[in-house]
């Protein structure tokens, strides 16, 4: 599942969301540990909606018909949403009250489902469990669906992690031999200057041979590196205008503009950057593991390199993740959450996803054992778990209450990665905007919480 289109798909698709929460917000939530069927072997029906590409989908579909062999009286009805379209069906199934006993989550939406009442608490559940051991699973994982009312990542947990998503950097080794570069230390990540050094190394050509350094370089990276964020440690302020912050904007925008090394909107319109990166005219490309499908059929050696640093001296990146969570209507929510919990933690669904190239496991002594003695590319995916576990950071939206000024940014930024504008122009400018937009978000919350 390809996460970064479906953040962008949570952004606009919050606002949709709102009527439906609203109507939803104040019903009954299901009893810790005690839904009907609970402790029963009486038939028992749920309904599980969700979204994947076609071997995803199907992967799922075993997964059910191992979870209802291993529990005869449950019967799982499954309904595949395509992703583009899946939180506003949502919508209406919430103002219609027809929610699913269980669902895909978004990170994203923590804050607003929670308060509405729309997701269960499943922390009693979790406490519960004998099928899987919560210290099991990353911290990364299941703290992405912590929420106290007050603040993302602490207290209650609304939903399983599917899947955890280490955005990593791939690189061409067959290219950087090539070009005469040496080979990323897997221990050692390369510095700004490093990156411009070798990036103009890794660029030349015309025609069908032109090459380029790097493609869709990631903007948090770039920003976290350099010791700069969106927000400040309370979430409620813009902090943009820094320097640190200004500095990695317009780094990123030299390696379009000034060095080249980077493809440019234009470029990108005439060929897209992943299938240039395909074709090998590429050196270094973001990738997740669900990527690995399609990389093993590259026509050149690949692998991961950590990502470069700025002021801070350490890597950063994206961590993504999507969620798995109980409706509060549920009439059997044990059940639902068996269910869940069998998609997120039971070994042969954990090592199938991996084994397919699909994602790292949920499970760390999976992850750290046989994951990591997979034959198949990349050799380093040791990083993988380091983005899990030390550089990679929630994206800065989940910390507020709706996106709009997120997307905003992100809309309006395309000035600077097209030269239209500095970047120290461009964020002296879009802060007080961006300011106004987070300040509605906050208040938006404010109401929310009055309103429990």
């Amino acid at each position: 599942m390809n996460l970064r289109k479906m953040s962008k798909i949570v952004s606009v698709s919050l606002m949709l969301l709102g009527t439906g929460v609203m109507a939803f917000a104040g019903g009954q939530s299901a009893s810790p540990a005690t839904g009907a069927g609970a402790s029963a072997n009486a038939p028992v029906s749920i309904s599980f909606m969700g979204w994947g590409n076609p071997s995803e989908i199907e992967i799922f579909k075993q997964m059910i018909s191992d979870f209802e062999k291993a529990n005869p009286n449950v019967k799982v009805e499954y309904n595949g949403v395509p992703s583009a379209d899946f939180l506003t069906k949502l919508q209406a199934m919430v103002a219609g009250g027809t929610v699913p006993d269980a669902f895909y989550f978004p990170a994203d939406a923590v804050m607003q489902w929670s308060d509405a009442g729309i997701v269960l608490d499943l922390t009693s559940y979790i406490q519960n469990a004998k099928t899987f051991d919560v210290k099991n699973v990353w911290p990364a994982a299941i703290d992405r669906y912590r929420y106290d009312g007050n603040m993302p990542g602490q207290g209650p947990i609304w939903a399983l992690p599917k899947d955890v998503g280490p955005f990593a950097l791939a690189y061409n080794k067959t290219l950087f031999q090539q070009k005469g570069v040496p080979l990323p230390d897997p221990d050692k990540p390369w510095t700004f200057d490093e990156f411009i050094k070798y990036g103009q190394m890794l660029t030349g050509g015309s025609g069908n041979s032109q090459t380029w350094a790097v493609g869709a370089y990631v903007t948090e990276s770039a920003i976290w590196a350099n010791g700069a964020d969106w927000l400040d440690a309370s979430k409620t302020k813009i902090t943009i205008n820094t320097p640190e912050f200004i500095e990695a904007m317009q780094y990123k925008a030299d390696l379009i503009n000034k060095y080249h090394i980077h493809v440019s909107a234009a470029e990108d319109s005439a060929m897209g950057s992943y299938d240039r990166w395909r074709n090998g005219q590429i050196a270094m490309f973001p990738t997740g593991p669900w990527d690995q499908p399609a990389f093993w059929e590259l026509p050149f050696e690949w692998d991961l390199m950590p990502w470069p640093t700025g002021r801070s001296g350490k890597s950063a990146t994206w961590l993504g993740s999507l969620g798995l969570a109980v409706s509060s209507k549920s009439k059997h929510p044990q059940e639902a959450f068996d269910l869940i919990s069998y998609f997120a933690f039971s070994e042969t669904g954990q090592r199938t996803n991996y084994q397919l190239g699909q994602a790292v496991p949920n499970i760390m002594d999976m992850a750290k054992g046989e994951f990591l003695q997979m034959t198949k590319a990349p050799k380093n995916r040791q990083e993988f778990l380091d983005i899990i576990e030390s550089y990679g950071r929630r994206y800065p939206q989940e910390y507020t209450y709706d996106t709009e000024w997120w997307t905003t940014f992100n809309t309006d930024a395309d000035r600077v990665w097209t030269g239209q504008v500095s970047a120290e122009q461009f964020c002296r400018e879009m802060q007080p905007a961006l300011q106004e937009l987070l300040d509605k978000s906050v208040a938006k919350h404010a109401a929310a919480k009055a309103r429990k």
